[in-house]
């Protein structure tokens, strides 16, 4: 089954107490597409400009990533973000943003990404997400991420756009902020109730949580890593991992899926946060990605 992810590659510069990085390859639909290729044929759409080369493709080539509607802007350069993590790393300071040939990006998505059978929106504004979303009418499950950003400026856009998705994936508190509910379970229900049937609320390092529209509720811990790095992107894998299995999973996308799934997603993220930006990513294979959900299923176990 094929995957289609559709978001921004960028550029970061990450500085930490223990080391930096000047030029990592990022951006949500990158962190996306590395995890998620591991399981499942992943297409990415996004833009980048003329200081993405050579090297970056065969990143994602390397992961048998396809990479055919990546648009190069020729005259434009990356989106670029940097930012500095504290000694705490859930602190974190931007330092500097610039969208680049993002700030005017269209997606422009082939006949073989339309036809995706699952779709992942990663953030992006939420007028885009429902273009994509409306050119994909084949698509068995989609699922789209967002932020705070767009909650408070295009909350109404972003509205319509979730009602469009099978399931909505955001942090605890972008929860809450865009429901205006300062309880978790209380604000994932009313998420509900905007249309998708599922909502995975990202809660870091204390792992995530699922809510179905039935009352089904399922939380799952972080892996216990002690080999943080930095959580540049992990949100992104997380995503990734999640899809990746879905779109490789045949038999209709339930609950019970969408459990294994997180497992998954989880045992991807806890990879990514073992490097710097992607690049722990770049030589796993789906072997270890098996073998740490495994551990995840005897520990959670009672």
């Amino acid at each position: 089954m094929t995957l289609t992810v559709v978001g921004s590659i960028a550029f970061d510069a990450v500085e930490t107490p223990s080391g930096s990085r000047d030029r990592l390859l990022g951006g949500s639909a990158v962190h996306f597409s590395l995890a998620s290729s591991l399981l499942a044929e992943t297409r990415i759409v996004g833009p980048v400009g003329d200081d993405f080369g050579d090297a970056e493709y065969a990143i994602l080539h390397r992961r048998g990533v396809l990479t055919d509607d990546v648009e190069h802007v020729p005259g434009g350069k990356t989106f670029f973000w940097a930012g500095r993590y504290h000694r705490d790393i859930n602190q974190r300071d931007t330092l500097q943003t610039d969208l680049n040939v993002f700030e005017d990006f269209e997606p422009k998505l082939s006949e073989a990404s339309r036809a995706a059978d699952v779709l992942f929106l990663a953030n992006i504004q939420p007028d885009l997400q429902r273009e994509v979303r409306e050119q994909c009418e084949r698509a068995r499950f989609v699922a789209m991420d967002s932020m705070n950003f767009w909650i408070e400026s295009a909350h109404g856009s972003l509205l319509r756009t979730i009602s469009l998705a099978d399931c909505l994936l955001l942090n605890d508190g972008e929860l809450e902020q865009l429901t205006d509910e300062p309880n978790l379970t209380r604000a994932a229900r009313k998420a509900l109730e905007l249309g998708p049937r599922f909502v995975i609320a990202k809660q870091g390092e204390y792992g995530s949580a699922l809510y179905s529209r039935d009352g089904g509720y399922f939380g799952i811990t972080a892996y216990p890593t002690a080999d943080i790095v930095e959580p540049t992107g992990a949100g992104d894998s997380f995503a990734g991992g999640l899809m990746g299995f879905l779109a490789a999973h045949e038999s209709e996308i339930d609950e019970a899926a969408l459990r294994r799934a997180m497992a998954y997603g989880t045992a991807c993220a806890s990879f990514n946060v073992e490097g710097f930006g992607s690049e722990r990513l770049y030589e796993l294979d789906r072997a270890a990605i098996d073998a740490r959900v495994a551990e995840l299923e005897q520990m959670t176990r009672f």
